[in-house]
């Protein structure tokens, strides 16, 4: 009788765990649909939920997806990437209208809210999964990078050199449903209280000019 209860509960178990990737599925296909005329950037600055909430508050970036980027998709998953067992950064995949704000633009965005000399860590978030990079597409948005870095160094922006990595893109594997919007959705989550919810005010307070306009 146990075994035929053990049974019936891992069916159970598996057809729920079934109809949630069959629904998340669903939802990533709808996604991709909605922003397909839209070009796509790839940054990690420390935890994708301060990330994603920054970028999303600029005009012209029409959606964030907080996801893992730099490993294989076997290791996309938060428990590893967390633990810093894998390749990955916690990054964010930005799509934004290139007719309203440009990659220049978003590179003063990733610049412009976190510390990009400190190696493996962003605040007290430390390890290669909070590492600072830039993932490139194309040999223009990395022409941009180096340009942009280059003038940052050169005008001594930061008081120390900048360590942000700048690696060819690869692929970029979306994070777990709870960890989407985050920021906005947990308000009263410690973390989200001491670094996300200040980290965003710093950036908004900062740059008031590449803000969304309120309608």
């Amino acid at each position: 009788m146990k075994s035929i209860l053990a049974i019936f509960c891992i069916a159970v178990i598996f057809i729920a765990c079934s109809s949630s990737t069959a629904r998340q599925v669903e939802r990533n296909s709808q996604t991709a649909q909605e922003l397909s005329g839209y070009s796509k950037a790839y940054f990690a600055s420390g935890c994708f939920w301060c990330v994603e909430a920054i970028f999303e508050s600029v005009e012209g970036v029409q959606e964030v997806i907080s996801g893992y980027s730099g490993g294989s998709a076997k290791t996309a998953n938060y428990q590893l990437v967390s633990g810093a067992k894998t390749r990955h950064a916690e990054a964010v995949e930005v799509y934004y209208d290139p007719s309203v704000v440009d990659y220049k633009t978003l590179l003063k965005v990733f610049f412009g809210s976190h510390d990009p000399t400190t190696k493996n860590q962003q605040g007290n978030d430390r390890g290669p999964q909070y590492r600072s990079a830039i993932f490139y597409q194309t040999k223009e948005e990395k022409g941009a990078a180096e340009t942009y870095m280059a003038l940052l160094a050169a005008e001594k922006v930061f008081p120390a050199p900048i360590v942000t990595e700048l690696s060819p893109f690869e692929a970029f594997y979306p994070a777990e449903d709870y960890h989407q919007n985050y920021e906005r959705l947990n308000p009263g989550n410690p973390y989200v209280q001491a670094v996300s919810i200040p980290r965003l005010k710093r950036f908004q307070a900062k740059f008031p000019e590449l803000l969304k306009k309120e309608h």
